[in-house]
């Protein structure tokens, strides 16, 4: 089956990243979190949570814990102060650039080459794209059936 296949991929790679991760006392989220921002730069909890997948209320504990070790640093603009910027300290940058070297190792595992690899990302942004969307429409049915 397509979704057993895709579960135990994931969970095998996720594994496997906490497993080195777990030598700089990271999460896999938290890992997740400083390349995002690496690659995005100063975000919002909202943009964060759209890109992670995650609700403000997993995602905030994670980055109270981040900003603790003075990874990220999370701040309100005066314009408007129901946002929280957060962006990437130099401490960040540092344990990103750490983190990127730390995995590499694992590139070989992926049992592709970085050509097959880069034509894998699209088809997988596919079904996650085709999965989340299909979700939607299924709450939003149901909503609408518990309503009537």
């Amino acid at each position: 089956m397509l979704c057993f296949s895709l579960y135990a991929a994931s969970r095998a790679t996720s594994q496997a990243y906490r497993a080195v991760l777990a030598e700089h006392d990271l999460t896999y989220p938290q890992f997740l979190v400083l390349v995002a921002l690496d690659a995005q730069g100063d975000s919002t909890v909202v943009e964060l949570g759209k890109l992670m997948f995650l609700d403000s209320g997993t995602l905030s504990p994670l980055l109270k814990r981040l900003e603790r070790r003075g990874l990220i640093t999370r701040t309100r603009p005066p314009e408007n102060e129901r946002v929280l910027v957060v962006a990437l300290t130099a401490a960040g940058s540092t344990m990103r650039r750490k983190i990127a070297d730390a995995v590499t190792p694992l590139n070989p595992a992926y049992g592709v080459d970085a050509d097959e690899l880069a034509a894998l990302l699209p088809q997988l942004h596919a079904i996650r794209s085709g999965m989340t969307d299909l979700t939607d429409s299924i709450r939003t049915t149901n909503t609408k059936e518990l309503s009537l």
